[in-house]
């Protein structure tokens, strides 16, 4: 237990410390005018408040691989703590910080044309290939696993079930942003928090142990290697390149560029 209360204020410090320097390094300037109100739209360029902002955030990055990835990296012992809080720390929170608020300094553009602008069009072409493919994948699991299990939940046809939550991704990326993201998404970030903290609590409560004693061994029960295997496993929990396809999302909705580090660092520290 003693280890996981560890890890758990090795990631608060490293926001509270680590996360300041990053912040500095790249020089905020809460002065300045952010795409959210120079653009406004009301439909893809909407001021949002900071809470609001992170929330989504939270829950743009915080899908299925974090958690089925941190289920199954826990086959390997505590040694999955340290990647996840030292990737986290050092990897996934800058790599986040640094896409949404790089967003936030060139007007909200997403990935692809930033890529165009610092590494050419070829590089660009290349990428918006493996984007296609990457988010076909991505997408498939992300229909069919929430469709699978309401099915089986309700009883009811599998088939209506992804054709709903496509019916969703349809509707979610027409309208603007305040109609559906905006008013859904932080009402189940907070339900994503309250269940894992809840988890957390009962576990304590029923004398669980979680990882009774430190230890780098490899403990996975079919023995798999832990490298590479673990950090493939623990990708999206650690760093991911795919939460720099969202964080430009949040980048247009940001208020004031203060607010940058508690939501595209402090999100992926809190997932």
């Amino acid at each position: 237990m003693i280890v996981f209360l560890t890890a758990v204020a090795a990631l608060i410090l490293g926001y509270a410390i680590y996360g300041k320097i990053v912040e500095k390094i790249f020089g905020i300037n809460e002065k300045a005018v952010t795409p959210a109100v120079s653009k406004c739209d009301n439909v893809d360029y909407i001021p949002l408040s900071e809470w609001r902002v992170f929330l989504i955030q939270f829950l743009n990055i915080a899908g299925l691989g974090p958690v089925f990835g941190a289920i199954l990296g826990a086959l390997y012992g505590p040694v999955c703590l340290f990647w996840i809080v030292l990737g986290s720390i050092f990897a996934g929170g800058v790599h986040d910080y640094m896409a949404g608020m790089i967003s936030v300094r060139h007007g909200g553009q997403s990935l692809a044309p930033l890529i165009e602008k610092y590494l050419g069009s070829k590089i660009k072409s290349l990428f918006l290939i493996f984007m296609i493919l990457f988010l076909l994948l991505l997408g498939s699991v992300f229909a069919m696993s929430p469709a699978h299990m309401l099915a089986d939940l309700s009883h009811t046809p599998f088939i209506w079930w992804i054709i709903a939550v496509f019916g969703y991704y349809f509707l979610a990326t027409l309208l603007p942003i305040d109609k559906i993201i905006g008013r859904f998404y932080p009402l189940f970030a907070l339900l994503l928090i309250g269940v894992s903290l809840a988890m957390v609590f009962v576990l304590f409560a029923g004398g669980q142990d979680f990882y009774p004693q430190l230890t780098f061994a490899n403990l996975h029960p079919k023995k798999l290697p832990i490298f590479p295997l673990m950090f493939v496993t623990i990708a999206c929990g650690a760093i991911s390149g795919f939460h720099a396809t969202q964080s430009p999302l949040m980048a247009r909705c940001l208020a004031n560029e203060k607010y940058g580090r508690p939501i595209f660092y402090g999100a992926m520290i809190t997932e």
